[in-house]
């Protein structure tokens, strides 16, 4: 679906190199994460593909053509929703769908299914300027997939939701996907990541830093190690045991016949855990 070799982008007034000798390749009915803190360059890739921004080097093919060379066929076929929502907020949240939806040939066959699947049914007819920043988030999440796009860009798309809405947004990236849509998503929210994507990029001032699927990367860079927690004496005790000798290990033997063991996990390490391994950085 993307294909991107050797790109490379600096903005003009400030001189910035915001994307430095890019490659990476997303496949059709993935979601594929750009993982990185505020200024990596996140944003600005998803920009140069959607065709936001110019003026790049290198190569960009989206859908089997280079992205300078689409028309505004191009966004037929892909959705939008940025962190910074983008609607009329003179209109209520109906006619924003109705307007926005006007724009393309495969119109939506009945927004309020939309609507209501976000939670914004009974403030269909309410103006937009009067919505919160989650409301706004999930209007304007539902106006990105209306028009039944093969190609979806979300940036931050749980931003600013509670954790059952965000839950509901979730589920429907996970359904697009079943349906063998493809997804590229940008956020700094790990959590995200490893609930709903199939691969992850690092990204880190512009570049990438590794590549590859949150469980494998997860198993990679974990500790092959199994904890468990046990009671004994009226306190919770910990004992932290090699994967490779557990059956050889007499104390995890012993916790395990007393029936006294509370938890027992492996111990992966997390993608944040990962991204400050290897880039040394934040997320934030």
């Amino acid at each position: 679906m993307i294909k991107v070799r050797n790109l490379n982008f600096t903005y003009q007034k400030t001189q910035k190199q915001a994307v430095r000798d890019m490659e990476f390749d997303i496949h059709e009915g993935e979601v594929f994460g750009f993982l990185g803190p505020s200024g990596a360059g996140k944003t600005t890739t998803q920009r140069l593909i959607i065709g936001l921004l110019r003026n790049y080097s290198g190569h960009i093919e989206v859908l089997g053509k280079e992205r300078n060379q689409w028309g505004k066929d191009f966004y037929e076929q892909v959705g939008v929703a940025f962190d910074f929502p983008n609607l009329y907020v003179k209109l209520t949240a109906k006619e924003n769908l109705a307007l926005i939806g006007a724009y393309y040939k495969n119109k939506p066959e009945n927004t309020d299914i939309l609507l209501d699947r976000v939670g914004l049914l009974p403030d269909k007819d309410m103006r937009v300027e009067n919505f919160s920043k989650g409301m706004k988030m999930r209007l304007n999440f539902i106006r990105s997939i209306m028009h039944n796009p093969r190609l979806m860009f979300f940036d931050e798309p749980t931003s600013g939701l509670d954790p059952v809405n965000a839950h509901i947004i979730k589920d429907i990236i996970l359904e697009q996907k079943t349906a063998g849509k493809t997804v590229f998503l940008t956020t700094h929210n790990m959590t995200v990541a490893e609930q709903l994507c199939d691969r992850v990029a690092f990204i880190v001032e512009g570049q990438i830093v590794v590549t590859g699927s949150p469980k494998d990367l997860m198993i990679e860079h974990g500790k092959r190690v199994v904890k468990v927690e046990y009671q004994r004496n009226g306190k919770l005790e910990e004992l932290n045991v090699d994967m490779m000798n557990m059956a050889g290990n007499k104390a995890f033997m012993d916790v395990l016949q007393s029936g006294d063991m509370k938890t027992i996990h492996s111990c992966e390490a997390t993608l944040e855990d990962i991204f400050i391994k290897l880039t040394g950085r934040n997320l934030l």
